[in-house]
């Protein structure tokens, strides 16, 4: 069927391209935690994994949401950017905050010191 210039083809494309990318995130990942001396650095490891994602990502908009391809794309195309501020606005604070726990946190040697110090309470 070609709705919104779609066809089973290009579902197909997108199906078998969403796998390759899944399965080489995986293997990179698996490789890099099964190798005594892995071959990628942590940080090549984490921008690999980030292009590899942003791929499918983008690939997945286009082939599966035909975002762009409708003859007035740019309401959704606001709506799209609006709700990725959204999420970026989720992820960065929620990694802020964990961050900021981890840091304000004591270990569990200072907690026990705590609390002989402080019984009474």
């Amino acid at each position: 069927s070609a709705d919104h210039g779609t066809t089973l083809r290009n579902y197909t494309i997108g199906f078998v391209a969403s796998l390759v990318l899944t399965l080489l995130a995986y293997l990179l990942v698996t490789q890099y935690l099964s190798a005594d001396t892995p071959q990628l650095s942590r940080s090549v490891l984490v921008i690999a994994l980030a292009v590899l994602a942003m791929t499918q990502f983008v690939m997945q908009l286009v082939l599966f949401l035909h975002l762009g391809t409708e003859t007035r794309p740019r309401w959704r195309l606001f709506v799209f950017w609006f709700m990725i501020f959204i999420v970026l606005i989720l992820v960065v604070g929620s990694l802020w905050i964990m961050q900021n726990l981890d840091y304000n946190m004591m270990s569990p040697q200072e907690t026990t010191i705590y609390m002989k110090n402080h019984q009474g309470f």
